[in-house]
C-alpha cells in the first residue's frame, strides 16, 4: 500500500506474545508492525517477555511497578495498537488480557482507555475453530476499551503456517494479511490525525461546517 509522509510519524504500539521465546503470536506481531511502518508509523514492541514481567492487575492497588507504568505510559502516548493473542482454550491468553486489563489506569484520561485509536487484532491457534472464536472476542475486548478494531483481522492457523525465524513464514499470503492489518492500523492514525488537526482549526465563518464530522466520528 502507499506510505504517507507526515511531519509527524503516527505511533503505533504492539501487544503481544506468549511465555515462550520465539513464539508463533510474537512473530507474527512483528510482521503487522513492520507493514506500520512501512505505512509511515513509528512502533513499539511490548512482547511476551515483557507481559511475563506484568504483575496481576489489581485496581484496589495503588502501586504501580515500573513495567506497568511503561506500558501505560506508551499507549497513553500511542496513535493506534496491533495486540496479538494465542488462542488458549477458545479464549483469549491470560498473559495478553492481563496487559490489557491494566490499561484500565487509562480510565480517567481526557482520552480514556483507548479512544480514538484503530487496533489491528491477531490470532494464533493450532486449528481454524479457536483463530474465528478468539479474533471475534479480541474484537469485542476493544470495543470495550473504546478502540476501533480494523476492518481486517488476522486468524492464523499454526498447524499449517510456520514462523521459523523473526522474518520468515510459510506462507506469504498470512505475510500479506499481517501487513495488511499494521497498514490499516497505521493508515487510520494518519487520517484520524489529519482530520483532528482540520477540525481543530476549522477556516473562518465555516467553523459548524468542519466540527461535526468529528463529533459525528466519536458518537459512532
Amino acid at each position: 500500500m502507499t506510505s504517507f509522509d507526515h511531519h509527524r510519524r503516527p505511533l503505533v504500539i504492539g501487544i503481544g506474545g506468549t511465555t515462550r521465546a520465539a513464539s508463533s503470536t510474537e512473530r507474527a506481531l512483528g510482521f503487522a508492525l513492520r507493514g506500520a511502518q512501512e505505512a509511515g508509523a513509528n512502533t513499539r514492541l511490548f512482547g511476551g517477555t515483557f507481559l511475563h514481567s506484568l504483575p496481576h492487575y489489581a485496581p484496589e492497588q495503588a502501586h504501580r511497578t515500573d513495567e506497568q507504568l511503561e506500558l501505560i505510559e506508551a499507549v497513553r502516548h500511542a496513535d493506534a495498537l496491533v495486540i496479538a493473542t494465542p488462542g488458549y482454550h477458545g479464549g483469549v491468553s491470560g498473559l495478553v488480557k492481563n496487559a490489557l486489563d491494566t490499561l484500565e489506569e487509562l480510565r480517567a484520561d481526557e482520552r480514556p482507555y483507548l479512544d480514538g485509536r484503530a487496533v489491528g487484532c491477531i490470532v494464533t491457534a493450532y486449528g481454524w475453530q479457536a483463530a474465528g472464536s478468539v479474533l471475534t472476542s479480541l474484537r469485542s475486548i476493544v470495543h470495550a476499551l473504546r478502540g476501533w478494531p480494523t476492518p481486517f483481522g488476522a486468524g492464523i492457523n499454526t498447524l499449517e503456517t510456520r514462523f521459523d525465524t523473526v522474518d520468515t513464514c510459510s506462507d506469504a499470503k498470512v505475510v500479506d494479511q499481517l501487513a495488511t492489518v499494521g497498514q490499516q492500523a497505521a493508515q487510520f492514525a494518519l487520517a484520524f490525525n489529519a482530520h483532528g488537526t482540520a477540525a481543530a482549526a476549522p477556516p473562518a465563518g465555516n467553523a459548524l461546517k468542519e466540527t461535526q464530522p468529528a463529533r459525528l466520528l466519536h458518537a459512532v
